[in-house]
């Protein structure tokens, strides 16, 4: 299925929010998410099925200053 992750295009095989930030390589890392728009806890990612053209926002902490 096609996605925008972070405003690009991605083809994924994953069906839910926690399979695609597995497929796409954020597995275990600390991000915070949003799927078309609305924030997804990290505790609801595996219950957020996801659709054809779905937007994906995936934000990681930085550190320094």
């Amino acid at each position: 299925m096609n996605i925008n992750v972070n405003g690009e295009p991605h083809e994924v095989r994953a069906q839910t929010l926690a399979a695609v930030l597995e497929e796409l390589g954020y597995g275990g890392a600390r991000v915070a998410t949003a799927l078309n728009g609305n924030f997804v806890p990290a505790g609801l990612r595996s219950s957020q099925n996801l659709r054809e053209g779905a937007e994906l926002e995936i934000l990681a902490p930085m550190q320094g200053g």
